[in-house]
């Protein structure tokens, strides 16, 4: 699974791309040999590795449980983060510290209630379900009439892939996708606020090992010694890798080159390349009715972003020409 990318210290929700199983992405990242690929592609690549991630987790979850590969997933790449940031701690304020922890909370959450709505309904009803809600938070951020039309035909995907009453789908599974989708918009919120208060990426790192700590008895209860086992741990690891750890880092290298309206539009393709992670991994073939579901939640993610970043852009105009005219008087 994923999570949603959000751009630290960035006020909108928009700018948070809808986005699954991604990490909050400091700009001024250092570039590197992945650059050739150019920052479109290093999207691209890193959308592709959370969800075909997320279709290695599917697989591994008759060995270890939902739960556990949540444990799994959230402690490899807590390890690895922590290592790699080796954030300080001390100085920190006590609402460093909460803003921190709520952040790990919504993150845990997000996973958690994710990966039992994929071991449920098939991967990419799922992503569309869930990125409802960074949708959602992005139309009431905004509050232009337009995006009541996003909105709609957001709802109007969801009618088409829930079958008109959510017969065709698992509605415990349907139920799980929507909430995390509720605590993915969570995590956009508490990702910004932590980006603001921690340096580079050393509260993600930190709120990924407050995740870790609070699912471990979870996971140790579903799955006991199958976490353990050197297959599971293996998969477990590879699942990390490709959720977390490659997209966090491609992604921090394609916001260096690639502004962040651009970003939050890709990432709103994500549904549809988790649909095609689930038919190429999983054998999970959707119907025409359920596509083009997809594709309307895919449409209104895009508007809607583009509408908020045309809201920005206007709300600046003023200012830029205030400044102007100011500059010439004096």
């Amino acid at each position: 699974m994923s999570t949603p990318s959000a751009t630290p210290g960035t006020s909108s929700p928009a700018a948070a791309a809808p986005a699954v199983g991604h990490a909050p992405v400091p700009d001024g990242a250092p570039g590197g040999r992945f650059g050739s690929l150019g920052p479109v592609g290093l999207v691209l690549a890193g959308g592709l590795s959370v969800q075909f991630g997320a279709a290695l987790a599917v697989s591994l979850m008759p060995r270890a449980g939902a739960l556990g590969v949540v444990t799994l997933r959230l402690a490899v790449a807590a390890v690895v983060m922590l290592l790699v940031c080796r954030p300080r701690l001390r100085g920190h304020s006590r609402a460093d510290w909460g803003t921190v922890v709520v952040f790990g909370i919504a993150m845990a959450g997000m996973n958690g209630l994710f990966y039992q709505a994929v071991d449920r309904i098939p991967l990419g009803p799922a992503v569309t379900l869930e990125v409802l809600g960074p949708l959602a938070l992005s139309v009431f951020a905004s509050r232009r009439a337009v995006n009541l039309v996003w909105a709609a035909l957001a709802l109007a995907g969801v009618f088409l892939l829930g079958g008109g009453g959510f017969d065709g789908l698992d509605p415990a599974g349907a139920a799980f996708a929507l909430a995390a989708g509720a605590m993915w918009a969570a995590y956009i919120v508490f990702s910004a606020r932590t980006g603001r208060r921690f340096p580079q990426a050393d509260g993600l790192a930190l709120a990924m090992a407050v995740g870790a700590l609070l699912f471990l008895p979870l996971g140790i209860v579903e799955s006991g010694p199958k976490l353990i086992d050197p297959v599971t741990l293996a998969l477990g690891a590879g699942v990390a890798l490709l959720s977390s750890v490659l997209p966090y880092t491609l992604e921090l290298l394609a916001l260096r080159r690639l502004p962040a309206p651009t970003f939050a539009i890709l990432m709103s393709l994500e549904p549809a390349i988790a649909a095609a992670a689930g038919f190429l991994i999983l054998d999970q073939a959707l119907s025409a009715t359920q596509s083009a579901a997809i594709a309307l939640v895919i449409a209104a993610s895009m508007g809607a972003v583009r509408t908020q970043v045309g809201r920005r852009k206007t709300a600046t105009l003023p200012e830029a020409s205030q400044a102007s005219q100011a500059s010439q008087a004096s």
